[in-house]
């Protein structure tokens, strides 16, 4: 079959991206033995008239649709995102009578409501390694759709137990000639490489529990160094380390720093850190096996917020974790989260003083907590009545303790405009 899959993302929040999830579903299907094609819209001058031609060109037998961003979590201004989607699942109708299937982690988010509003005929929530190849072996025969894993079809909901791939090593890596060529010579891009998904530590407000599930699930680091090697023979010696937290578990995180200095690559590469019980050794790894930056979302400086957050750290861990990030030369960026449950004008301060304190190379303030469905702070949001018990989130909504929405604002305001390195 011919699959033709599409990088609905147009938008460059923070940083430059390739759509690495998108890559990953198209090496696994065409392991499967079908013929893909991907198209990044990111760079499309005329999304419209790009997807006309190729559509024209290939002929797809089956179109898949990644959804990375619902909305840009911003409550200033927030921009919502999936009316361009809709734009690009109305032109893959214009153009082709094939079957168009959602899937990406802002679809796994709201796979009901994301797929009602868009207007495709089905989507999977979760891992599209496995679920893709075997809907196309359904449709291919002719069967019955039921026990697609993730599987939901418009009007008729999920059709198939979601499953959770336990050994990631069973899934293949993307290669080069999946790579936009535009990126090849871009020297600001940070090349993403996904070693674990899952995450159990269930922070009030998150979302990857939804997209990925709460068991952490490894490659071998093996197989990460050698992937790693491949695109350093072709050029690339920056790496983006997108799990959502580096050093859990602190074990694995040490296999594949000593991977990293054994292979020696000559690369250098930015993570994301949970500052719990930080270990100097496994900092030093990391600097040595060539991190430059970390990002420490710490949050609040608040004990209460922090608590009331679901956090496994206090402030005192958070001050040590860039402490020993400073002291083997690692940039450090640090995330903010103010106004929340429970916050105050004296605990958003503290922690305003706490980020100050730090002395960190860039700090990241957001005002309001994007709320997500099956979280704690969306129970939250209906007890207190923010949010109807029916309400289903894809619109982006906000949570921002009562009486503070204003006055934040006023306050982040004053204290980014003597900081240079504070931005929201």
């Amino acid at each position: 079959m011919k699959v033709l899959l599409i990088s609905a993302n147009r938008e460059e929040i923070n940083m430059r991206t390739w759509p690495l999830g998108l890559a990953c579903v198209a090496a696994a299907t065409q392991r499967a033995g079908h013929e893909v094609k991907i198209v990044d819209l990111i760079d499309a001058e005329n999304p419209r008239v790009t997807l006309g031609e190729t559509i024209g060109a290939f002929q797809p037998d089956l179109i898949g649709i990644s959804v990375r961003n619902i909305d840009d979590q911003s409550m200033e201004g927030s921009t919502f995102l999936l009316e361009q989607v809709r734009d690009v699942v109305r032109d893959c109708k214009a153009f082709s009578d094939a079957p168009i299937v959602l899937g990406g982690a802002g679809y796994s988010m709201f796979p009901e409501s994301a797929l009602e509003y868009l207007g495709a005929d089905m989507g999977i929530q979760g891992e599209g390694e496995m679920a893709l190849p075997a809907l196309i072996e359904r449709i291919e025969q002719g069967a019955d759709l039921s026990g697609v894993p993730g599987l939901y079809l418009l009007g008729r909901g999920l059709r198939g137990e979601r499953t959770f791939v336990k050994h990631l090593d069973e899934l293949p890596l993307p290669d080069a000639g999946l790579l936009m060529p535009s990126l090849e010579t871009d020297e600001e891009f940070w090349l993403p490489v996904q070693t674990r998904r899952g995450c159990p530590m269930n922070c009030s407000y998150c979302s990857t529990a939804t997209i990925e599930g709460c068991q952490i699930r490894k490659r071998s680091p093996e197989i990460v160094v050698q992937w790693l090697a491949r695109w350093v023979k072709l050029g690339f010696h920056r790496f983006y380390f997108v799990d959502n937290t580096f050093n859990l578990p602190p074990s694995y995180a040490k296999a594949l720093c000593s991977r990293l200095l054994e292979a020696s690559l000559d690369i250098t590469w930015r993570c994301i850190l949970y500052p719990a019980r930080l270990e100097e050794d496994l900092v030093r790894s990391m600097a040595g096996a060539g991190c430059v930056e970390v990002s420490v979302g710490f949050e609040s400086g608040s004990e209460l917020i922090l608590s009331g957050m679901n956090k496994r750290f206090k402030p005192d861990d958070v001050r040590q974790a860039c402490s020993l990030a400073a002291k083997y030369g690692i940039h450090r960026m640090g995330f903010l989260m103010l106004g929340g449950p429970g916050e105050t004008r004296e605990t958003a301060l503290e922690s305003l003083a706490f980020a100050d304190s730090l002395d960190l190379d860039a700090v990241k303030i957001s005002v309001g907590i994007r709320i997500y469905p099956h979280t704690a702070l969306a129970d939250v949001a209906v007890r207190e009545g923010v949010i109807a018990a029916d309400d289903d989130l894809l619109f982006p909504t906000f949570y921002v303790a009562r009486g503070l929405k204003d006055w934040l604002h006023e306050v982040v305001q004053d204290w980014m405009a003597t900081r240079p390195n504070w931005f929201r």
